[in-house]
């Protein structure tokens, strides 16, 4: 493979000097409109276009950890403009094929012998086809930790500690209660009570669909959890459908049991005065 920097040099300036315009190219993909996801592509492109460049003069040890830096600093890039996989690899193919034709017509200019041209456009694809698998799996990474946020933030806003008064909380809960969510109900409910200071916490079970045996065993495990560091558990909104299907299953509800949270707060006023 050649390694003459008085033929690779012109070839890297040649890309490098075309940068700005290369990056300002119309988005290869239909789902690019919005302005502001339009100026970030082209800074996208810009680093896309200059790690092309790279390939030219760097050993091939570099060229592998200029891809690999490259791929874990943009892919979170493509992720945060909510743009799919796909586009990505749709624009390293356009960009590749275009600085393709940039290499040809330096070697045509420098009438360059056809193995070094050979070697040149080789080193160059071997190192496109490692950032096509370094963006993937980057991508992917990045989309999964993306999704694992999207879903703690979800979940705080349907598991929240709502402080009352001094020294009394509410969480209302609304909807199915899965064994992901009553993990971190119970943890939410710990730490939130714990750093609240409360001394009596109100579960609102009103908004919850079905309570099976799986959903009232969560539902205890949590009020365990909180009377042992001091916590008094109340548990209100149980319709009378609900307390029959728990009493049929055998659920024994250690703690005190309102109809309403209306009445859980009356009583909690009453005690408070």
């Amino acid at each position: 493979m050649t390694n003459d920097m008085h033929i690779l040099q012109p070839i890297r300036e040649e890309i490098l000097s075309k940068k700005d315009q290369l990056a300002k190219m119309p988005p290869q993909h239909e789902s690019i409109s919005d302005s502001t996801q339009l100026v970030k592509l082209e800074s996208w492109r810009v680093k896309l276009i200059e790690l092309y460049a790279e390939t030219m003069t760097d050993s091939i040890e570099e060229t592998k950890i200029a891809v690999e830096q490259w791929g874990m600093n943009v892919a979170g890039q493509l992720v945060e403009l909510q743009l799919p996989l796909n586009v990505a690899l749709e624009e390293i193919s356009y960009y590749r094929h275009t600085i393709g034709k940039i290499i040809r017509s330096e070697a045509d200019s420098q009438e360059l012998s056809l193995d070094s041209f050979f070697d040149i456009l080789t080193r160059f694809h071997e190192a496109m086809d490692h950032a096509v698998d370094v963006i993937g799996k980057s991508y992917m990474k990045d989309f999964h930790r993306s999704i694992e946020a999207a879903k703690y933030a979800i979940d705080e806003l349907t598991v929240p500690v709502v402080q009352l008064t001094e020294t009394t909380g509410l969480i209302p809960l609304i909807g199915e209660i899965d064994t992901n969510r009553a993990q971190f109900l119970s943890s939410n409910a710990l730490e939130k009570g714990s750093a609240l200071g409360l001394n009596r916490l109100i579960l609102d079970v009103s908004g919850v669909s079905v309570i099976d045996t799986m959903v009232a065993g969560q539902l205890l495990s949590v009020m365990d959890s909180l009377r042992l560091i001091g916590i008094e558990v109340a548990l209100s909104g149980v319709r009378p459908e609900v307390a029959q299907t728990m009493v049929s299953l055998g659920i024994k509800v250690h703690a005190k049991v309102y109809s309403s949270l209306k009445m859980a707060l009356d009583d909690d006023f009453r005690k408070s005065r």
